[in-house]
């Protein structure tokens, strides 16, 4: 008895032209698909993520953070506004951010782990598509060789 995959296999290379165009069908853009099935709020969490994902992002904490250190820590003592050694202002806006940043990246990577589970999918039915495609070439070229030697055999007679 053959198996599933025998069966799907011999089925694949006796496939025509026109069955293989059938089968196939139209090729789905995934990014466009993924793109359109986002909410509002889901767009904003892959902003937050593309964004805060930077360099650039980096960079903006880093110089927020020496700046504010600095600042109170050698400003005029009636200039500093979180004097030093406490910057309990400090640890609570970052701490804020922290909180509120966190989940939003959590979400955004989720979402493009969902897209680039999807794009893996397509990437694999897209695969499936050129084997049979190639199997049926494999298959014709094989039919003509047949062909072409028995013409080559009534050509020597």
């Amino acid at each position: 008895m053959m198996g599933v995959m025998e069966q799907e296999n011999s089925e694949k290379t006796t496939l025509s032209l026109e069955e293989l165009k059938a089968l196939h069908g139209r090729l789905r853009n995934i990014a466009i698909e993924h793109k359109e099935s986002l909410t509002k709020i889901e767009r904003f969490a892959l902003w937050i993520t593309e964004k805060i994902g930077t360099m650039g992002f980096f960079f903006v904490l880093t110089g927020w953070t020496f700046g504010w250190l600095i600042w109170n820590m050698v400003a005029p003592i009636d200039l500093q506004f979180d004097p030093f050694p406490a910057f309990v202002l400090w640890l609570f806006i970052s701490n804020m951010i922290q909180l509120l940043f966190l989940p939003l990246i959590m979400i955004g990577q989720n979402l493009q782990g969902r897209y680039a589970e999807a794009r893996a999918q397509a990437d694999f039915e897209i695969n499936l598509k050129a084997e049979r495609e190639t199997e049926t070439i494999f298959v014709h070229l094989e039919q003509q060789g047949v062909f072409i030697k028995k013409i080559l055999e009534r050509l020597e007679k």
